[in-house]
């Protein structure tokens, strides 16, 4: 087997509803989403998945996403848009379109800081 992935990032801003913190009040990160792809075996040209395709997917999720305040997003207006949140709907969003016999998306990785992160699994 083999992991292919791909790194990116977006800008936005959101709150946390109900957290007993600084975090409950508008602000502002650029996070930096890593998403894996996990293939069984390679195409005719050696690859699991051409990096181009990949990025081309990722990006239509990302990109909508980017430069917004998350907590419009229609995906966060009943939940918090915390990274673990986060990495969730950037799974599922990808799921479909990264599903072939040779290869399956893995997981998303969505740091709002270089120290602090989360990665989703799917399941």
């Amino acid at each position: 087997m083999l992991d292919i992935f791909i790194k990116t990032h977006f800008s936005g801003g959101h709150h946390l509803r109900e957290y007993p913190g600084n975090c409950e009040k508008p602000h502002g990160h650029n996070w930096k989403v890593k998403v894996t792809v996990r293939a069984t075996e390679l195409d005719h040209l050696g690859m699991g998945i051409d990096f181009r395709s990949l990025k081309q997917v990722v990006n239509r999720v990302v990109d909508d996403l980017d430069h917004r305040d998350l907590n419009e997003h229609p995906s966060f207006r009943e939940r918090n848009p915390s990274s673990e949140h986060i990495a969730m709907h950037i799974f599922t969003e990808l799921k479909d379109d990264l599903q072939t016999d040779r290869y399956s998306l893995y997981s998303v990785t969505v740091r709002e800081t270089d120290s602090s992160g989360v990665t989703y699994y799917g399941g």
